[in-house]
């Protein structure tokens, strides 16, 4: 059994990802934890009465939070209805970040959903600041799908990397299962500065890496690019990639490719699902 955790916030962007991820994970049987959190301000020192409507307040948004969630729960029963899928809700309020690390470590979470704005919503800003913060603080895989993602079977995933990431199996292993969950080809896409070559850290963690996915269909390709986000831009419209997986290490790619691009047409971020994968 496999366990997911899907925020919300009841918008059509993040109905998009959970509808993407129960397509995704069809055949796979799955406990769905469906999760809203609701941020409120804290008033410090307030008198009683300012306390006293503040809790009312409160007690409200989390009771019409759990109605939101169960008015979800019958959308996906009716647009997505699967034996194989469980479902829990949790309506929680508190800070976002320390919410998300409860859940993962309390309910031993092995991937995070969330859904994305994409370029055109966002100028360039591909996650908002809590995405953002989900991926550099949380120690968990996120899949965070844009708005205009639509599921279909993988035909090819890019896994970009520049090698300078010791691989460990945990990793690995979720990479391995996103590629077989549709048997699905994998490319490994590394960028260099022209001129540029591997150094011996990085070759030996290419050959760990080639040797630790032999048991599947898998290729490896360089590009000599001044821009990291323009060699992805290139290779993703090229070969019609339908995933593209990176590594939280990867702080330089992650910044160029994933938060703040530099390229003008980014289109890869409109329609591209990305995993982020921890070390």
């Amino acid at each position: 059994m496999k366990h997911i955790l899907m925020l919300t916030d009841f918008s059509d962007n993040s109905w998009n990802a959970i509808r993407y991820a129960l397509s995704m994970f069809k055949n796979i049987e799955c406990t769905f934890y469906l999760l809203t959190i609701n941020l409120l301000p804290s008033y410090t020192g307030a008198k009683t009465s300012v306390r006293a409507n503040q809790e009312k307040l409160r007690k409200s948004i989390l009771e019409q939070s759990e109605a939101d969630l169960q008015y979800l729960l019958k959308r996906i029963e009716k647009s997505l209805p699967n034996s194989k899928h469980k479902f829990v809700t949790n309506v929680v309020y508190g800070s976002f970040v320390g919410t998300v690390k409860k859940m993962v470590s309390n309910y031993k979470i092995e991937l995070i959903v969330m859904g994305t704005k994409g370029a055109s919503g966002l100028k360039k800003i591909i996650v908002g600041s809590n995405t953002a913060a989900v991926l550099s603080k949380v120690d968990c895989p996120l899949l965070a799908v844009p708005e205009n993602a639509t599921y279909k079977k993988p035909r090819e995933i890019t896994f970009v990397t520049d090698f300078k990431v010791a691989f460990n199996h945990k990793m690995l292993d979720t990479l391995k299962e996103v590629t077989t969950l549709n048997n699905t080809s994998l490319s490994i896409l590394n960028v260099l500065e022209k001129g540029k070559n591997l150094d011996d850290e990085q070759t030996s963690n290419k050959r760990f890496l080639n040797d630790s996915l032999n048991d599947l269909e898998h290729s490896f390709y360089t590009l000599s690019k001044a821009e990291v986000d323009e060699a992805v831009q290139c290779f993703v419209e090229s070969r019609a990639i339908d995933m593209i997986v990176m590594v939280t290490k990867d702080r330089s790619f992650l910044q160029k490719i994933l938060i703040k691009p530099t390229v003008k047409n980014i289109s890869y971020h409109i329609e591209t699902p990305f995993l982020v994968l921890h070390e």
